[in-house]
C-alpha cells in the first residue's frame, strides 16, 4: 500500500517523539515537555474555539484547576497523583459545567469578555487562598509513579507527557469524525440548521466546553508533577491568551494545529527572549510585540493557520470509500389518525408588525401541499413557526395530534419533521457526505465518549452509507466527497434535500427547493418528490415557480399579508380572482 504524505509525516513525528529523550540535549527535552503540555491545552481550544466557534480566553484557569487540585491533595492528604488526577478532573468538570451554564448563553463579544472575567477571577483566587500557598506557591509535590518507577527527571516523564498528548490527539480526531463531531462542527455559524436536525445546541456547547476544560486539567496535572512546584503565575489571563494564540497560529480548525502552534510559539518565544535583549540592549517582554506583528501577518497570509497552509502544499490522499453497512433503523411512523399537521389560528408578531395573522390550515398524511404567496406574505415565517425556529405569539400547531407550538427545534425534529432553508445553510468546508450525514443525527446514538474512543464505527459506517444513498438518490453522487461550499447554488439546494431525507422525516418542509435550479434539474426534483409521496412521505413546500408547484402539489394554500387568502386545488387557485389579483398581478 502506498504511503501517503500525511502517514509519512506521522511516522517521522512518532520516531522523533520516541527518540528525543534518549539523544536530545537536556534543554530540548525540557522544551519538548512544555510543547507537549501546551499542545494538550491548546487542543481544547481547537475544538472549542476553532471548530465550535466559542471563543475562550480562560483555558489557563482550567490548567490551574487541574494543577492546584493535584498539588493540594498530594501534599495535604498524601493522595496518590493518580487519585488526585481523578479528583481534579471531577472538580474541573463541575466548575466548567457551572461556568458553561453562565457564559455559553452569551453571544458575540460578550462570551470572550465573560471568559476573561472568570479567568482573571480564578487566577486571583489561586493567589489569595492560604491553603494553596498564596502567591508564594506550593512545594514538595511528589513525582508521578508508574508501578515502582518514579518519573522524577525530565527524560523519564517525557513519554507520559507525549503519550498523553498523542492519546488526546487521537481521541479528538476520532470525535470530530463522528456523529457528535459533525454536530460540533455545525455549531459554528449553523446553529439554527443544527437544531433543525435534532442537535441540542445549548447542551452540546456545554459538553464541548467541559471536554476542553478536562484537556486543560490533564495538562495542569502533568505540569505540576513535572515542576513539583506551583504558583499562580502560569495560569494568568496572559497565559490564556497565549494558549488561544497557539491554537490560532497552528490552525484553530485542525487537530494537528494545536501541536504546530504550541511548538512554534514555545520555540519562538524562547529564541526571542534570548535574542531581543541583546539586540535592544535592555530586558522586557518584547516577544509579545513580535507575536502581535506575527498574528497580523498570519491573518493576512494564512488566516486558517500554519498547519492547513502546509496541508494545502502536500498531495492529498484519496477519501476513504463508503462501504456497505447495515441500514439505519427507519422511523416508527405508527398509525396516523386525523390530519398529520394542523395550524390553528397561528399568529406571530414582531413588535407592531403582524407577520402571520391567525393562519389556519391542515395537511393530511401523504399529501404534497404548496404554500404560495407574494414576497413578504409570511410563508417563511410560517415555516419557522412549524419547525420551532420561531415561537408562536398565539394560536397552536399540532403534529400527529400533539401540540408542537413554541417547542424547541430539536424537539420538533425528534417528532419527525425535516426541513430545508430559504437561504442555503450548509457547512461549506465539510464534504457533501458529511453534510448529508448530519441529517441522520437523530438516527444514531453514539455520544462524545464512544466517539472519542472509536467505539462507534459500526454506527458511523451505517450513517455514511445512508448519506451516500440519499446523495445518489438526489443525483449528486459525483460530488459525494467535494466540499459543499464548492458546489453551485442549485446543487447546494439539492444537498439540503438529501440531508433532510437522511433524517427519514414524516413531514418534509421544503423552502423554495427549485430556486436556482435549471429546467432539467427541476424536472428531476419533481420526479423525486412524487416518488417520496408514493413512499408515504408528506411534503409542505414554499415555492415561487408557479409551473413547478402547480404541476406537483395536491393542494395549495395562498397567503397574502400574513393571512390565508385562499385554499384549494391548483386549478381552483388559478381561477380564483383574489389570488390572480394579489399574487399574479391580475394576469
Amino acid at each position: 500500500m502506498r504511503l501517503t504524505w500525511s502517514a509519512a509525516a506521522v511516522v517521522v513525528f512518532l520516531a522523533l517523539v520516541a527518540g528525543a529523550p534518549m539523544f536530545a540535549p537536556p534543554f530540548w527535552v525540557t522544551l519538548g515537555n512544555y510543547i507537549g503540555l501546551y499542545s494538550i491545552a491548546a487542543l481544547g481550544l481547537v475544538l472549542l474555539t476553532g471548530v465550535a466557534g466559542q471563543t475562550s480566553f480562560g483555558q489557563a484557569a482550567f490548567v490551574g484547576l487541574g494543577a492546584y487540585a493535584s498539588a493540594w491533595l498530594t501534599t495535604s492528604y498524601g493522595s496518590s497523583p493518580w487519585v488526585a488526577l481523578a479528583a481534579g478532573l471531577a472538580f474541573t468538570a463541575l466548575v466548567a459545567l457551572a461556568l458553561g451554564f453562565i457564559t455559553l448563553r452569551m453571544r458575540g463579544h460578550y462570551l470572550p469578555l465573560a471568559t476573561i472575567a472568570w479567568g482573571i477571577s480564578l487566577y486571583f483566587l489561586f493567589g489569595n487562598l492560604e491553603f494553596l500557598g498564596g502567591h508564594t506557591g506550593m512545594t514538595g509535590i511528589p513525582a508521578i509513579a508508574i508501578g515502582g518507577l518514579e518519573l522524577k527527571s525530565e527524560r523519564s516523564i517525557w513519554y507520559l507527557i507525549w503519550g498523553t498528548t498523542l492519546a488526546s490527539l487521537w481521541a479528538t480526531n476520532n470525535l470530530l469524525d463522528s456523529r457528535p463531531g459533525r454536530a460540533i462542527r455545525s455549531l459554528r455559524g449553523g446553529y439554527e440548521m443544527a437544531e433543525a436536525f435534532g442537535v441540542d445546541g445549548a447542551r452540546l456547547k456545554i459538553v464541548v466546553f467541559i471536554y476542553a476544560a478536562l484537556l486543560a486539567a490533564v495538562s495542569g496535572w502533568l505540569y505540576v508533577h513535572l515542576q513539583r512546584f506551583v504558583n499562580p503565575t502560569p495560569f494568568s489571563i496572559i497565559a490564556g491568551i497565549e494558549y488561544l494564540f497557539m491554537a490560532v497560529v497552528g490552525g484553530a480548525g485542525s487537530v494537528w494545529g494545536a501541536v504546530v502552534g504550541a511548538a512554534l510559539i514555545t520555540v519562538l518565544k524562547q529564541v526571542l527572549q534570548d535574542v531581543l535583549p541583546q539586540l535592544l540592549g535592555r530586558t522586557g517582554n518584547f516577544e509579545m510585540v513580535v507575536f502581535g506583528v506575527l498574528l497580523i501577518v498570519l491573518l493576512q497570509r494564512a488566516r486558517d493557520g500554519v498547519w492547513p497552509w502546509i496541508e494545502r502544499l502536500l498531495p492529498k490522499a484519496p477519501p476513504a470509500p463508503v462501504r456497505d453497512a447495515a441500514p439505519l433503523a427507519p422511523r416508527d411512523r405508527g398509525a396516523a389518525s386525523g390530519p398529520l399537521l394542523e395550524v390553528n389560528a397561528a399568529r406571530k408578531t414582531f413588535g407592531g408588525l403582524v407577520a402571520v395573522n391567525d393562519l389556519s390550515f391542515r395537511i393530511e398524511a401523504g399529501e404534497i401541499v404548496g404554500l404560495i404567496g407574494p414576497n413578504g406574505a409570511g410563508k417563511s415565517t410560517t415555516f419557522a413557526l412549524i419547525s420551532g425556529a420561531l415561537a408562536l405569539t398565539s394560536g397552536d400547531i399540532r403534529f400527529r395530534g400533539a401540540s408542537i407550538g413554541s417547542r424547541p427545534p430539536h424537539e420538533i425534529a425528534r417528532r419527525g419533521i425535516g426541513r430545508t432553508f430559504q437561504h442555503v445553510k450548509l457547512i461549506p468546508a465539510m464534504s457533501v457526505l458529511d453534510n448529508v450525514a448530519l441529517g441522520a443525527y437523530l438516527r444514531g446514538r453514539a455520544g462524545v465518549g464512544r466517539a472519542a474512543l472509536r467505539l462507534d464505527r459500526q454506527e458511523e459506517a451505517s450513517t455514511r452509507a445512508e448519506a451516500a444513498r440519499q446523495i445518489a438518490r438526489c443525483g449528486l453522487d459525483a460530488h459525494t466527497f467535494d466540499a459543499a461550499g464548492s458546489l453551485a447554488l442549485g446543487q447546494q439546494r439539492i444537498v439540503e434535500i438529501a440531508r433532510a431525507l437522511a433524517s427519514d422525516p414524516t413531514l418534509l418542509l421544503l423552502d423554495e427547493p427549485a430556486a436556482g435550479l435549471r429546467y432539467l434539474e427541476k424536472r428531476s426534483l419533481a420526479t423525486l418528490l412524487r416518488t417520496l409521496k408514493g413512499e408515504g412521505m408528506t411534503i409542505l413546500l414554499v415555492e415561487h415557480d408557479m409551473d413547478f408547484v402547480m404541476g406537483l402539489a395536491d393542494r395549495l394554500v395562498v397567503m397574502d399579508f400574513g393571512e390565508k387568502l385562499a385554499e384549494g386545488l391548483p386549478a381552483e387557485i388559478q381561477r380564483n380572482p383574489a389570488v390572480r389579483e394579489a399574487y399574479l398581478g391580475g394576469v
